[in-house]
């Protein structure tokens, strides 16, 4: 290059800025010159001086603070393995973990809703008495009647038993049914039992029932025996007839043959398996044997007993048609006091079901009327007191027919 005119702002030759700009032959650079940084160490084979290297990558956790970890210098931990890709599930319907329990769910409120529903159908009646009444007692006393109410016949039913549409006025069923800790005690009571009959004087029983209809049969029943009733259920012909057909029958066991056209009955001696015109028939013979009404009343609770073994039938529940209409049979043809409730019709259907001890009131031909009777003034009370303290009624007190064996 040619050289330029001095004093031009051109730096003179020899100095230290010209040699720095145009070169020299200084052995020693400035201090200030940019020098060549020496390579350490011998470089590899292949590879030039002053190649330009891959520096190693510094780690995740020094970087960001000059390749210091704040808070001074850690151990850096192995990075996670990778997790593993999810598996794919198989579908599976739901729906069948949840059967059983759903269909158990749907058959307790089929079997709780069933009752309930025909709760509602079933008339309610006053039954409390008036005057002084026996005070509570323990267990639970129902006064069971069964009445001649036929208007929830069927025509065909009227026909066959000749009889039209009455309002229940008579009865011939009178049973107290005992339920407590001494056991089920089922007593039944002779319509023609002479008794007292508040405002009326000594009247046979069922009179009472005529007379002035549940209060006053109540009351005197409370009177004759000094058992306070807590409920009352009144059953007419149509309760008999179509329960039993509801249940497909009953079994009867009579221990003769009996052939009675007031009753339209006509059986032979034996365990059979009847329907329902015929349990009616049954319970209501009086003309055939020997103790007239007292062996009726034992045919009745023979009757009642029958229906208690089919309820508890685990066919009953099983079937949802039989089911119902046995609790729709129940429902047409039943009266309930006022007082109960659907647990007390529980604890009634309960209560007639399974063993318990069978008796007529101890009793004896009444001394005006050898047609009519009184309550045994020797065995009765024992009976009674059992009943109304809630204990074991003695076997003696406890007879089919009411008799001293």
């Amino acid at each position: 290059m040619a050289d330029r005119p001095q004093g031009s702002g051109v730096p003179e030759k020899g100095t230290p800025e010209y040699d720095w700009l145009y070169g020299g032959k200084s052995q020693s650079p400035p201090g200030d010159a940019t020098q060549q940084v020496p390579t350490q160490g011998a470089a590899p084979q292949g590879q030039r001086p002053d190649e330009t290297r891959v520096m190693p990558v510094a780690r995740r956790e020094a970087r960001g603070s000059g390749g210091q970890p704040p808070g001074g210098t850690r151990t850096a931990s192995a990075a996670p393995p990778p997790r593993p890709a999810p598996k794919k599930r198989r579908w599976r319907p739901r729906f069948r973990l949840g059967l059983i329990p759903l269909l158990l769910l749907l058959v307790l409120v089929y079997l709780a809703g069933v009752p309930l529903y025909h709760w509602t159908q079933i008339d309610k009646v006053d039954a409390e008495p008036s005057g002084d009444r026996p005070g509570d007692q323990p267990g639970t006393n129902y006064l069971i009647v069964g009445s001649d109410k036929a208007d929830d016949l069927t025509d065909e039913q009227r026909e066959v038993l000749q009889t039209g549409e009455r309002g229940g006025t008579n009865t011939d069923t009178i049973i107290v049914l005992h339920t407590g800790s001494g056991g089920r005690t089922m007593m039944s009571i002779p319509r023609d039992t002479l008794a007292e009959v508040p405002g009326e004087g000594t009247q046979m029983i069922n009179a009472a029932f005529q007379i002035g209809g549940p209060p006053l049969l109540v009351a005197s029943v409370e009177g004759l025996t000094g058992i306070h009733i807590d409920h009352y259920v009144e059953l007419g012909f149509g309760s008999v007839i179509n329960t039993v057909d509801a249940f497909g029958g009953v079994e009867i066991c009579p221990k003769q043959d009996m052939v009675d056209p007031r009753a339209r009955l006509d059986i032979k001696k034996g365990c059979q398996q009847v329907d329902g015109l015929t349990a009616l028939g049954y319970s209501r013979s009086r003309y055939v044997t020997a103790l007239s009404d007292l062996d009726r009343v034992a045919r009745q609770r023979e009757v009642i007993s029958a229906l208690g073994d089919e309820a508890l039938s685990p066919w009953t529940f099983i079937n949802p048609v039989r089911y119902w209409r046995i609790n729709a049979a129940a429902a047409d043809s039943i009266r309930v006091d006022e007082g109960m409730n659907p647990f007390d019709m529980g604890r009634f259907a309960l209560a007639m079901t399974g063993d318990s001890q069978t008796c007529t009131m101890p009793n004896l031909p009444a001394p005006s009327d050898p047609n009519r009777i009184i309550a045994d003034p020797d065995r009765a009370p024992a009976l009674f007191n059992a009943i109304i303290e809630d204990s074991t009624v003695p076997k003696r007190a406890c007879t089919p027919t009411g008799r001293a064996r």
